[in-house]
């Protein structure tokens, strides 16, 4: 769906239909009012019929009204002026977009941008958050179903801007949010797929798809490679599937050559079985959201690309599956790591952080200005934050603010755990140099220890996204988080904003 950000006169303005707010108490917003004035006070009448009192996601369809060209008009509900939450905002722009589509509606005109929200939020963030939810609705998982639903008929949302001085600002907000929704959609799409086809290899025509498409340059390396770098760790995961791993660069040169890159590091396990150490059956399936963070490298740099942001940036996707087979690896285990570290396998179904931590060496050769992973990492930061909030912890507290500042412009919000060198004590080994779990408490944070002791070149960040990545029971799916975190972190740093 094309977003735009324009000034237009109501009254002449070709367009199916305008959305406008209604306060609770039937108060209206100032576009209510443009659109009351212009159509001779039908909208107050309406009102005081009792036909829409503005509580939140209430609907009034209107038709052919006189004063204006539009056959249509949309009353929408919207809650308490000043009392509306951003999750309330969202949810405003959700029922906007699921009732034009019951109506087949192809072009609208929003002026939702102009709501007093309860964390005074501008004009340039409503327009961005409302583009980008607006675009995030009309995903549809398709795929594999041999009977395709139909795609919306919603092609086109022109934000109303009422101050000329606004509408830069407002015209890139447009066009910032259906670039991370578009990010989101390619993460989703790569989370939904079944492991039987979004194996390891998939994965890497799809970051050449990509890198094709935005001129990125992309490296796909295969087992040889992968064995001659030496990632002990990694292969160790990797030995007990048919499927080959990968290793995937993608790399967006959108700076001078000597400006030190991000690198964006994602957890790419295509199928998480547990490996010897096997997970129970139920929602077993689910374990092929276990790349969602290499997904959402992907997603990320996709909207990277449509933003041409002027900002380098290096993706790194360790990807293999993790099954048990007769080579897999067992408990007790001891394999040597790229940076030659040899770690004491207690528990195969930790084997996220096993491949991570060789793709974590592997990105010093980039000599980073920052390294993220994000990854799908521990059941424990589920029991810790529930499903709303994503996990942040690393060794460079300015960058952790840089990234909970960029989740909380973006509402994709994480939150920091601490990392004291007491936790490091759960992972010694009496046969290795680490071992790949701590005891029973703090599971997300020894996680983050593990890691720790390949980062401390670098200033590294660890997003643990298992708890947001996707969602269970009847809307099962991926949920395209965190790409709004990280894209706008990568705005921030490059000055487009």
């Amino acid at each position: 769906m094309k977003n735009t950000a324009r000034q237009i006169s109501p009254a002449t303005h070709k367009t199916e239909c305008h959305v406008v707010g209604i306060y609770e108490g039937g108060k209206l917003t100032s576009g209510a009012k443009l659109i009351d004035d212009l159509t001779g006070g039908n909208i107050k009448k309406i009102i005081k019929r009792g036909d829409i009192s503005g509580k939140p996601n209430q609907v009034l369809m209107l038709h052919d009204l006189n004063g204006i060209t539009a056959a249509r008009v949309l009353l929408l509900g919207c809650g308490k002026a000043g009392q509306i939450s951003d999750k309330q905002y969202h949810s405003a722009i959700q029922t906007m977009v699921n009732t034009l589509k019951n109506f087949d509606i192809r072009d609208a005109v929003c002026y939702l941008a102009e709501l007093e929200l309860k964390e005074k939020r501008d004009h340039t963030w409503k327009i961005q958050q409302g583009s980008m939810v607006a675009t995030h609705c009309l995903y549809q998982y398709s795929h594999t179903k041999s009977d395709k639903p139909k795609p919306a008929k919603l092609g086109k949302l022109t934000w109303y801007v009422e101050n000329k001085n606004q509408l830069r600002k407002s015209s890139q907000a447009a066009t910032t949010g259906e670039a991370i929704a578009n990010g989101m959609a390619l993460t989703r799409e790569l989370g939904n797929l079944p492991g039987n086809v979004c194996t390891p290899s998939y994965l890497g025509s799809q970051a050449k798809k990509l890198g094709s498409r935005f001129k990125m340059k992309v490296s796909v390396l295969g087992q040889k490679e992968i064995e001659k770098l030496k990632m002990g760790s990694f292969l160790s995961v990797a030995k007990g599937s048919r499927q080959p791993p990968r290793l995937i660069v993608i790399e967006h040169k959108g700076a001078k050559p000597t400006d030190k890159p991000v690198v964006l590091v994602g957890k790419g396990i295509t199928f998480d079985s547990g490996g010897i150490s096997i997970k129970p059956g139920a929602a077993m399936d689910e374990m092929k959201f276990d790349m969602c963070g290499a997904a959402t490298v992907l997603g990320t740099l996709q909207a990277v690309g449509e933003l041409k942001l002027p900002i380098n940036i290096v993706g790194v996707i360790p990807s293999c599956e993790n099954l048990p087979d007769g080579q897999a690896n067992k408990p007790g285990d001891v394999v040597t790591s790229m940076s030659g570290q040899t770690i004491e396998i207690l528990n195969t179904d930790a084997e996220g952080r096993l491949i991570l931590c060789d793709a974590l060496t592997y990105s010093e050769k980039f000599k980073p200005k920052a390294i993220i992973d994000i990854a799908t990492l521990t059941g424990a930061c589920i029991v810790a934050l529930g499903n709303d909030t994503m996990g942040v912890l690393g060794n460079d507290q300015k960058l952790i603010d840089k990234l909970l500042s960029a989740g909380e412009q973006s509402y994709d919000r994480g939150w920091q755990l601490p990392m004291f060198d007491e936790y490091q004590d759960q992972l010694k080994s009496n046969f290795a140099d680490m071992a790949n779990i701590g005891s029973r408490g703090a599971g997300t944070i020894t996680a983050a220890c593990f890691l720790s002791r390949f980062t401390k070149k670098m200033k590294w960040a660890h997003l643990d996204i298992a708890g947001v990545a996707w969602e269970s029971g009847h809307h099962k799916g991926a949920t395209g988080r965190p790409v709004p975190m990280l894209v706008n972190y990568l705005l921030n740093e490059s000055g487009k904003r």
